[in-house]
């Protein structure tokens, strides 16, 4: 039977080098995306490697709230300590050297006169020292006092200046003048980061104002181990009584360098997970193909399966033959999918590269990817032909000697499956779009019960696809049969013979459209609900940001002093932890006046007035994921749930509000926020701006664009302007989905013309006969054409007509998370469905050409 399976391949090796090539295109998501995965951690932990080379380290034993230097969000981190402690470290035996790590971001001005900016890595400002071994200046010489710095190799390169170059630096809100000295190598790849050497007692000063540090690096004298180093400083901090020793921790280089690639590695799974939901869904698509392709092989075979049951073969041997050819369809086709993975991971590591962001070293297999690359790609093809392979084996020798016809009694129990399916789909979808609590706020389980509702459906939809097709393609078919004698009536009957056949063809495209017309949904509702936010709720002229995060003070001070401000509300953000959380929460503070004359607020509970009475403004979302109530106590700064620590401040919550415009925990009074927010956890979030009288906002606005002109990062919006930079960066990472989608769309159209070609084959002496009583070769191929763009059209209509249905719940199921507005963008859906058409029309192409080159004389001759 492994002969006759290979036979069978050979003999129609057209037909399944489609489904090797479906397979392939699913594998290469898999392959590409573990493989890029490796690149990015091979690239990150060389920088780790380098940036980390000291053999100990000493730092804070405590846990608190602050921002993460590895993955730059805030989290539990290290308390910092004294950098005085340097002095006493620097005196342990067996030191060589010890620094006190100063550093934080900044801005560089480029050669062009703007800010050089990164794709999302940091701009770094460090202390450079002369004995530092981890950056070396190459070129030049070592920045000395404010006016001068060192760049990185790469950093110089992309911001086009060298040494004895004039530019600007922005640091910590202040605009320093400043010569670039000397160029200098980092062993790593900087990955898209730059990176300026300071003069440390400069560094010190800027990023380290209170005199505190987040470690000192300690370098071991030459025969002097790792652990050596760490028992010898640890016995030192431990008897000396300089300050912050007896809160200080000493770990190995090796510790401290596994600490931040496990921190790297579980943010890079974020990316591993994200790209294989879409690899996931191309090999469910890819599966479609494969099952598709087996069912018309095996319904083409029928006789021959039953030769071979008549002369002695059993059910289990017919059954190991088909499996045995879904076994070499998917070696074969996951190891062409290996190979485009590495294409597909060296691509998007050049995409990278050309955004800003180089990786270290080349696209490389490990012995992971190719592993479950093989088996993913294996097991959905057995998968794949499980059911048309039990069908072939189960079925009587002299049953298969008959013309089959499509069973009706199967097609009932799969519509009374699909209906209850798709009942049932239906109800968990309304069920979250309808679910609240008493106080009107969505249940904790609705978007789960969305999730489940819309994959139910979708599913329900696939198995009533083939009864849907009986009523759905005539109407579709309609004008092509009117207009185009005879050969639309024809297409029809050929689409509608088998709808078992086409169903499952169209089916790989639904999917595929439903995700790409509720992703499209969501992007039009997100954009359409911040924008109506922001009109509705503005009542300031102009806003203020940066780019950067952080606003800087001075340019604040600056705006506000301006003539042409009548008043400029400043809203200061910061981290801290709450009582009765786990995870660092977002304050805000701000004046009074922020929500009297700047924006809107909607107060859910309570009063506003209770800010001015010293109690805190919980934002809705915040205090529902919370259990916040008006009332309560909450104690903030303490570090509840890292440490164990005492004090903190307490704040009674005065008042629930809602507000669209601010996404954290609460807005607290000065003096609490200045208790409870460190200062380097402190920045302003955003400014408002309103003109003075006599001022127009474009006058207004040329006073404050002349402002932070100087700072380079600082844009200055009014609300039609916000709206547009909002919805921009929503369309871009919608664009990312759609082409991440694309790959699915691509194998449903390989399905198409798996099927059709197949069909043909299938339809021999029919397409002969077809040519024997006159039908021309281009009267042929549109026939051809037809069926195809018909089955690609009721695809996508009904991938369309489910992606939207589904998405409609959304803005009722995360109305509290700020989607207030439902937009359906017709006009995108409606060019899908034309390009559903035009892909049609390309699907046909080879089979079409492929039918009307057939020999009448040898059509009329094959059984």
């Amino acid at each position: 039977m492994i002969r006759v399976a290979l036979r069978g391949i050979r003999a129609h090796f057209v037909r399944f080098g489609m489904a090797v090539l479906a397979v392939a295109l699913g594998v290469a998501f898999v392959a590409g995306t573990y493989s890029l995965r490796a690149v990015l951690a091979s690239t990150f932990d060389a920088i780790v490697d380098s940036s980390y080379s000291a053999q100990a380290y000493v730092r804070g034993a405590d846990m608190v709230v602050g921002m993460d230097g590895t993955t730059g969000s805030a989290g539990s981190v290290h308390a910092p300590i004294p950098a005085s402690l340097v002095d006493t470290v620097r005196e342990v035996d067996g030191v060589d050297r010890a620094y006190a790590d100063h550093g934080g971001t900044l801005v560089l001005v480029g050669k062009d006169g703007t800010a050089v900016t990164t794709s999302g890595a940091p701009t770094l400002g460090v202390a450079l020292a002369r004995d530092d071994t981890v950056v070396r200046v190459t070129d030049g010489d070592y920045a000395v006092g404010p006016d001068q710095i060192v760049l990185e190799e790469s950093t110089a390169e992309r911001a086009g200046l060298t040494t004895g170059d004039r530019t600007k630096i922005i640091l910590q809100g202040d605009i320093l003048d400043v010569t670039v000295v000397g160029l200098a190598h980092f062993d790593a790849t900087m990955a898209g980061a730059l990176l300026i050497g300071l003069d440390p007692e400069v560094a010190a000063a800027a990023y380290s104002p209170d005199g505190t540090v987040s470690t000192i690096s300690v370098y071991a004298e030459p025969g002097v181990s790792e652990t050596q180093l760490r028992d010898a400083l640890a016995q030192t901090l431990a008897a000396s009584s300089a300050e912050g020793a007896a809160q200080a921790e000493v770990v190995t280089g090796d510790s401290m360098r596994e600490e931040q690639s496990e921190a790297i590695g579980s943010m890079l799974g974020f990316i591993q997970v994200f790209l294989l939901v879409f690899a996931g869904v191309s090999l469910f698509v890819g599966g479609f193909l494969i099952a598709n392709t087996f069912s018309m092989s095996v319904r083409e075979r029928m006789r021959e399966f039953a030769l071979l049951r008549a002369i002695g073969a059993s059910p289990s041997q017919v059954f190991a033959s088909i499996l045995g050819q879904a076994l070499v369809i998917g070696v074969l086709g996951s190891a062409v999918g290996i190979g485009l993975g590495i294409g597909i991971a060296a691509g998007l590591s050049a995409l990278l590269a050309g955004m800003g962001m180089e990786m270290g070293g080349a696209v490389a297999l490990t012995a992971d990817t190719v592993v479950i690359s093989l088996v993913v790609g294996t097991v959905v093809s057995l998968v794949a032909a499980a059911i048309p392979a039990r069908r072939a084996a189960l079925t009587a020798p002299v049953e298969a000697m008959r013309a089959e016809a499509p069973s009706e009694k199967g097609l009932r129990v799969r519509t009374a499956i699909g209906a209850v399916l798709t009942l049932a789909g239906i109800g968990g979808v309304v069920y979250a779009s309808l679910a609240r609590t008493a106080d009107g706020l969505v249940v904790d389980g609705a978007p789960t019960m969305l999730g489940i509702g819309a994959v139910t459906l979708v599913v329900g939809m696939l198995v009533l696809a083939p009864v849907l097709a009986r009523w759905v393609v005539p109407v579709l078919a309609a004008p092509f049969a009117a207009w185009g004698k005879p050969l639309g009536g024809l297409a029809r009957g050929n689409v509608v013979r088998n709808p078992r056949r086409t169903a499952s063809t169209a089916g790989a495209l639904m999917i595929g459209m439903v995700l790409v017309s509720a992703s499209g949904v969501l992007a039009a509702s997100t954009t359409a609900s911040i924008g109506s936010v922001i009109e509705s709720d503005l009542k300031a002229d102009l806003i203020v940001q940066s780019m950067e995060g952080d606003l800087p003070r001075q340019a604040a001070d600056a705006m506000a002093a301006a003539p042409s401000v009548d008043t400029l509300d400043v809203a200061d953000y910061g981290v801290t932890f709450a009582s009765g959380t786990t995870t660092p929460q977002f304050v805000f503070s701000a004046e009074p006046s922020l929500w009297e004359r700047s924006i809107d607020v909607t107060v859910e509970d309570g009063e506003l007035a209770s800010f001015e009475r010293g109690e805190a403004l919980a934002l809705k979302p915040a205090a529902k994921s919370n259990g916040w109530e008006v009332g309560d106590v909450v104690t903030l700064g303490a570090e509840q749930g890292v440490t164990t620590g005492a004090g903190g401040t307490q704040v009674r919550i005065g008042a629930i509000i809602d507000s669209q415009a601010f996404g954290g925990a609460m807005f607290v009074p000065r003096d609490v926020y200045e208790q409870v927010v460190r200062p380097e956890l402190s920045g302003i979030a955003v400014a408002f701006a309103t003109a003075a009288d006599g001022f127009t906002q474009d006058q207004l606005r040329a006073d404050l664009v002349e402002i932070v002109k100087p700072y380079f990062v600082i844009s200055v919006m009014d609300a039609e302007e916000m709206v547009n930079a909002l919805a921009d960066q929503v369309n871009m990472m919608l664009t990312v989905i759609y082409a991440l989608l694309g790959l699915s769309v691509l194998i449903a159209v390989l399905g198409i013309v798996n099927t059709l070609a197949l069909s043909i084959i299938e339809r021999t002496r029919e397409v002969a006969l077809l040519r024997a009583v006159g039908l021309g070769r281009l009267q042929l191929s549109s026939m051809v054409a037809i069926e195809s763009v018909l089955t690609a059209l009721f695809g996508t209509i009904l991938g369309v007509a489910v992606g939207v249905g589904i998405a409609t719940a959304l803005p009722a199921v995360f109305k509290d998370e700020g989607m207030t507005q439902l937009v359906v963008p017709w006009g995108t859906l409606g060019g899908m469905v034309v390009l559903a058409a035009v892909v049609g029309l390309v699907a046909a192409v080879w089979p079409s050409i492929r039918a009307a080159r057939m020999p009448v004389l040898d059509g009329l001759a094959a059984e």
